[in-house]
């Protein structure tokens, strides 16, 4: 079983490895009372009062074990791996790149939605722009419905609703949605037919792509 397990691990490619275990590992660290959510929220007040770490760690709490915590986790790991495979492969400075970027303006959005943890939030960008990039593909739902790929977001952010009860629950996800279509936008639309060439949202500066080792 170890065998088959961390084979599995190794196979999913870096970055995604890397969000995963850092998400699991911070899930634990509240689990075993080792840290507190209050510590690990963002709040510009919290940011500016020197405590940058909040600015990182909120990216990785999804919220106490449970059920919510396991769809969340689920859903980002697939779709984070299939587009990191399919569009970022041996590019990881690429999609750490749009990662990073989609964070900021995630940072920016969280004090006008009051949302103090952006795990989910960012989770959603990548599902949404694989699903922008693979338009026809047939997606299962729980095999229990089929619908293509551009409704994948949506279908998830109501599942989530339904899972929460709530409306307020999902409306990080949208943001995510929200702040994956400028991402999808600036990189398929803009850069491909308006500029016609790399632009500052598209790709990595050479200081990251150094940092990852993918210069050419």
């Amino acid at each position: 079983m170890p065998v088959g397990v961390e084979a599995w691990i190794t196979q999913i490619p870096p970055i995604t490895r890397a969000w995963l275990a850092l998400s699991v590992l911070t899930s634990l660290a509240v689990q075993c009372q080792l840290v507190t959510p209050l510590q690990l929220y963002y709040s510009p007040k919290a940011f500016i009062n020197l405590q940058p770490w909040r600015a990182v760690l909120n990216f990785f709490y999804f919220g106490p074990i449970s059920l919510d915590y396991v769809f969340h986790l689920f859903f980002f790991m697939r779709y984070s791996r299939m587009l990191e495979e399919s569009s970022f492969p041996n590019r990881k400075a690429e999609y750490f790149w749009l990662l990073l970027l989609s964070s900021i303006m995630l940072l920016a959005l969280s004090p006008l939605f009051n949302l103090p943890f952006l795990s989910s939030p960012l989770a959603f960008v990548p599902i949404y722009i694989w699903s922008r990039r693979h338009p026809s593909t047939p997606i299962s739902l729980f095999g229990l419905i089929t619908i293509t790929a551009p409704y994948l977001p949506i279908a998830l952010v109501a599942f989530s609703w339904i899972l929460n009860g709530t409306w307020k629950a999902a409306a990080g996800d949208l943001i995510g949605c929200a702040v994956g279509h400028v991402g999808w936008f600036m990189r398929d639309v803009w850069t491909r037919e308006m500029v016609g060439g790399p632009t500052f949202f598209s790709e990595a500066p050479d200081r990251i792509k150094r940092l990852f080792g993918d210069e050419e």
